[in-house]
């Protein structure tokens, strides 16, 4: 099948993978921080933190790209100062794809990591702490590796979500080839172009297969990590 794809729908392969792995890459500590957070502690604001970290799952995402042009757009406060300050420019960029990709996936990993930070026996934490292991001792010897499950599972989830963005991606930073134009973007552009019907399909599927591979990848994983932790598969 791959054989079968023309350069341009090659690079918009390529570009996909690479954005989505990007995102998944960049929102991990931020989504691990707002996880444990959300997990271990009480604060005032807590529901309504919650309750903005999963809107991406409820805001339409061009809700959520057009919020990004105006924060991050070369005249937005932030796009403006990071330009101006540190050369940093995401509107129109693949940087600009994989931004508005984490922040769509973000939900999806803070999810799995909390579920999986609130499933952990806190004498375990305990008994470190008593054994004289420092705060970050802890959280790297047995919070991390007994969480490791939900944070495989997030990562892939978000890693699916992201390959799969459409309205965030083509409102924040357009549908430029071999720039921003990934899979959803180039699949759109076939069908509005005649004739274009049979590249949409294949570029469908290979989406199709992706997703899927990322599912059961996450599967196979959380189980051995579950066994090599637990002892089982559960």
């Amino acid at each position: 099948m791959f054989d079968a794809l023309t350069p341009s729908e090659l690079e918009a392969l390529r570009l996909s993978v690479k954005v989505a792995a990007v995102s998944v890459i960049a929102s991990l500590p931020v989504g691990f921080a707002l996880a444990w957070l959300l997990a271990r502690h009480r604060f005032p604001g807590k529901s309504m933190l919650d309750a903005v970290v999963h809107l991406p799952l409820v805001l339409p995402p061009v809700v959520i790209g057009y919020l990004l042009l105006v924060l991050f757009g070369r005249r937005g406060p932030i796009g403006q100062w990071l330009d101006e300050t540190f050369g940093i420019v995401f509107a129109f960029r693949w940087t600009g794809a994989a931004l508005a990709c984490a922040l769509m996936g973000l939900p999806l990993l803070v999810r799995a990591i909390r579920q999986s930070l609130e499933a952990i026996d806190r004498r375990l934490e305990s008994a470190a702490a008593t054994l004289g292991a420092s705060r970050l001792w802890v959280l790297a010897s047995v919070t991390v590796p007994l969480s490791l499950p939900g944070i495989i599972t997030g990562m892939l989830l978000s890693f699916a979500r992201s390959l799969g963005e459409f309205g965030a991606t083509i409102t924040f930073v357009s549908n430029i080839p071999g720039e921003t134009q990934t899979l959803p973007l180039a699949i759109y552009t076939y069908t509005q172009v005649p004739g274009g019907d049979a590249q949409a399909m294949r570029l469908c599927i290979i989406s199709v297969l992706l997703s899927l591979a990322a599912l059961l990848v996450s599967e196979v994983l959380v189980r051995r990590v579950n066994v090599r932790v637990y002892g089982d598969a559960h």
